[in-house]
């Protein structure tokens, strides 16, 4: 039986956005050109270990920022986090993008570029060490953070999976 994935209400935390990207899209057309506007969005709650993203085009820049935030609000994702960073080193991939999470000491900071960097601050993770491989495009990039961060497991999931407590760990 396929897990249900119960989706998380947007109302319920302090959201800060931050755009990511924003993109001048032209249609040539028989009068003329067409000009409209991408924006690549990301909201995330960092004391709630709460991020999402989303994109949203339109004629003027703040018409497609804010169908941007509309949009990643309603797709946020909950975060599996130690104190300040990562449990575990992940890959995430999407494309032909990959994005390498590795947890970090304490003091370390935030080593990612431009859109990983985005998310993780949005996630309120204050230590990690990032690498994106393969393409730069940033939606890749951003799906292929998410599919990462998606991938945590928390202490307590793994020890029941192995049958043990999570201080034998």
């Amino acid at each position: 039986m396929p897990t249900v994935i119960k989706k998380l209400d947007p109302g319920a935390y302090q959201l800060k956005d931050q755009v990511v990207a924003i993109n001048r899209v032209t249609k040539v057309v028989k009068g003329g050109k067409n000009l409209s506007f991408a924006a690549l969005v990301v909201v995330g709650d960092p004391t709630a270990a709460v991020v999402g993203y989303g994109s949203g085009k339109a004629k003027e820049v703040p018409q497609a920022i804010r169908k941007g935030i509309e949009s990643a609000k309603k797709n946020l994702v909950r975060v599996n986090l130690t104190h300040t960073s990562i449990p575990h080193a992940v890959l995430g991939r999407f494309g032909s993008g990959m994005v390498l999470l590795k947890p970090a000491p304490e003091g370390t900071g935030v080593i990612a570029g431009g859109a990983v960097r985005a998310i993780m601050t949005s996630v309120g993770i204050q230590n990690v060490l990032t690498k994106s491989i393969g393409t730069t495009n940033p939606h890749n990039v951003i799906k292929a953070t998410f599919d990462a961060l998606k991938k945590l497991k928390n202490k307590e999931f793994v020890a029941s999976v192995r049958g043990k407590t999570a201080e034998e760990l």
